[in-house]
């Protein structure tokens, strides 16, 4: 009964989304986390997809926001629904994505909408950055290399090639001589590692 007074607010997918969030952080249950993301995925991906207009881009910051996501869930409180709370994160990540890419791809006043129906706004900001803001992310980057250096040798590759060379699947595939999907696969494979790295450090990117 208390449950039911406390979650009152939420649409039933809402409160079976909280159950799922309650099996991942508290009984660890790798297949909560499984759930969580193959009912989200897809609608993370067609959203990110408006924002940047790029397949591979929008494959990894979907990947991103489940990775922030996951790192984050015990933050989560149901005073509204997990899907808000995620694509939030998402759009957050993409914005800062945009910015670093200095991609003006956004209008000021341009909407888009999560797979419940609600919509948000999102303002893109000078592309410029000053001084202290380069600064900053170089920081980040050299931050970043130490956590990559970390990795496998065959992971430190991949990520090196993908993120500070700034190459595509299709590029990384022909110089290594490997198919498109274990590129893809090992990348992701290399993001999981990274995001574990991260998790347990103490500094953050």
């Amino acid at each position: 009964m208390e449950k039911e007074k406390t979650l009152s607010h939420l649409s039933e997918k809402a409160q079976k989304d909280y159950e799922l969030v309650l099996r991942a952080t508290k009984d660890k249950d790798q297949q909560a986390f499984s759930d969580l993301m193959d009912k989200y995925k897809d609608p993370i991906y067609y959203m990110l997809l408006k924002m940047v207009n790029n397949n591979d881009d929008a494959e990894d910051l979907t990947l991103e926001a489940f990775g922030k996501a996951f790192n984050r869930l015990s933050q989560y409180t149901p005073n509204f629904a997990f899907s808000t709370w995620l694509f939030k994160i998402a759009t957050n990540n993409c914005i800062d994505f945009l910015r670093k890419k200095k991609k003006n791809v956004m209008s000021i006043d341009n909407r888009v909408s999560n797979n419940d129906g609600e919509e948000y706004m999102f303002e893109i900001k000078s592309d410029g950055m000053t001084p202290e803001q380069i600064a900053m992310n170089e920081q980040k980057i050299q931050l970043m290399r130490q956590y990559v250096k970390k990795l496998k040798p065959r992971y430190e590759i991949l990520v090196e090639m993908r993120y500070f060379k700034e190459m595509s699947y299709e590029e990384i595939s022909i110089e290594l001589n490997l198919p498109l999907g274990t590129v893809k696969a090992q990348l992701f494979r290399a993001r999981e590692f990274l995001y574990n790295i991260m998790k347990h450090s103490f500094e953050t990117i």
